[in-house]
């Protein structure tokens, strides 16, 4: 008796290729508003210059990062920090409010994905007309559409990673080192790995990094409630479904026909791929698309639009009007959320008003403790790390107090550019018997010459010899 033979159990679903229908609708224009603007921000803002630099540059190599007329330094990390707590705290706060809104319309995935499809679109056709190609046997027309799809789509995708590291590299300095082939090699990795990512992501796997590889997805349901803002489809107005000629139906079963006619338009329009009819599920990423899909069918059949709509599970058990709605959105989460981020903004927004644009740091020479100069004076060598993190050159002035008699002997005078660090080498003197020997409590003030008001005064120690 022969052996059955071994069944193949596959650890993973093979994949089932999606072609969204092309859609046009108040929520279609929408997302391609976002589109724009967040592509203007993207590919723009390298290219932007402020006083004579890069607007937006975040330059590892001099440890600077310049937000149009914000300098910040490796000691400045805390602001970056809190930017990136008040962006977390908004998409908190949004998707309490109005659930996955971001993946919808903003999300780079979505953005570039609608990108691709558009390229996609204009290249081989629309829906039907992919699905066709796709299952034709390979021909040289299929070969060059779709070699003419993939070389935009590579262009498209090299471009943004050029971008990518022309916020960290000079773009103008970029530029030039492609042109003269001098590019090094950590450029090349990046402009290569980020292009290659946007490549994959928005031409190949597309609906798999949202399903499957981003998390927001997994963890959206702990900032949703049942006054959460979702896609949702209208099942006591819609049901049953079917053809739009449903005389004979309601005739033989006696129950009132659901305005969905059953179109399934709703489900190719889809990004994902799901069915929204079946319920809320975690592949939703908010995009409407279904919306304006059965909007639009609504309106061709004559019936109320809304059958499926941004709505919340309330809204629709208890029939709520959009002003009970929008009431219900200031509940006790909503308020928490928008008081913490508010906190955070103004915490912030005053540290970075209140910020000094000079930086001294006091180190005083531990090879030499003190030493006795000519005229029986005493003398302490300081190194100052002075930084200028204003946009204009300063003079500073250089003085010390804290005991009789001390001076600067040298330099009581430097000058930065702007944006300059620098180590300066301070010695102060002082005279013979004034202060206790050992450790004596001294101030070390920079005061700039052309604004008094710019000034910094830093605790220091001047050591008397023993």
């Amino acid at each position: 008796m022969d052996a059955p033979s071994p069944k193949v159990v596959k650890m993973y679903q093979a994949r089932i290729p999606i072609y969204p229908r092309e859609v046009k609708g108040r929520y279609a224009s929408w997302r391609w508003i976002c589109v724009w603007l967040t592509q203007l921000m993207f590919y723009g803002l390298p290219w932007l210059s402020w006083n004579g630099r890069q607007a937006l540059l975040f330059d590892l190599g001099t440890r600077k990062f310049y937000i149009l007329g914000l300098v910040l330094w490796p000691q400045d990390f805390i602001f970056l920090a809190c930017l990136l707590i008040i962006c977390a705290y908004l998409l908190f706060l949004v998707t309490a409010i109005a659930g996955r809104l971001w993946c919808g319309f903003a999300c780079p995935q979505t953005v570039y994905t609608e990108i691709f499809l558009w390229i996609e679109k204009k290249i081989e056709g629309q829906r039907s007309a992919r699905m066709a190609l796709d299952r034709q046997e390979q021909s040289t027309l299929k070969f060059l559409k779709k070699l003419a799809k993939h070389t935009a789509w590579g262009v498209v995708a090299l471009w943004t990673g050029f971008t990518f590291v022309g916020y960290f590299t000079p773009v103008a300095v970029l530029g030039n080192e492609i042109a003269s082939f001098s590019l090094g090699p950590w450029e090349t990795f990046w402009i290569l790995f980020y292009s290659f990512a946007t490549y994959g992501n928005a031409g190949w796997m597309r609906e798999q990094v949202c399903k499957y590889m981003c998390p927001y997805a997994r963890f959206q349901s702990a900032m949703f409630d049942r006054d959460t803002l979702i896609v949702s489809y209208d099942l006591k107005r819609g049901e049953p479904r079917g053809a739009l000629n449903k005389s004979a139906v309601v005739a033989a079963s006696g129950v009132r026909a659901g305005d969905c006619i059953d179109c399934s338009l709703c489900v190719q329009v889809c990004p994902t791929g799901i069915d929204i009819r079946n319920g809320l599920q975690y592949e939703c990423i908010s995009c409407a698309a279904c919306v304006d899909a059965c909007n639009g069918v609504m309106d061709k059949i004559g019936f109320e639009r809304g059958l499926i709509r941004f709505t919340t599970d309330n809204a629709l058990k208890s029939n709520l009007t959009p002003a009970q709605i929008r009431q219900r959105a200031r509940r006790p989460r909503v308020l928490i959320y928008t008081s913490i981020l508010m906190l955070i903004v103004l915490a912030v927004g005053t540290a970075l008003w209140l910020r000094e644009p000079l930086k001294v740091d006091v180190i005083r020479d531990r090879g030499a403790m003190g030493r006795e100069v000519e005229d029986g004076m005493i003398e302490n060598v300081y190194r100052l790390q002075i930084m200028n993190t204003a946009e204009q050159a300063h003079q500073f002035r250089i003085t010390a107090s804290g005991l009789p008699g001390l001076v600067v002997t040298q330099p009581d005078e430097v000058t930065l550019a702007s944006t300059e660090s620098r180590a300066v080498p301070v010695h102060l003197r002082l005279p013979a018997g004034v202060g206790k020997r050992g450790s004596n409590k001294i101030h070390i003030e920079l005061r700039a010459v052309d604004d008094d008001s710019l000034h910094v005064n830093e605790a220091a120690v001047f050591f008397v010899p023993r």
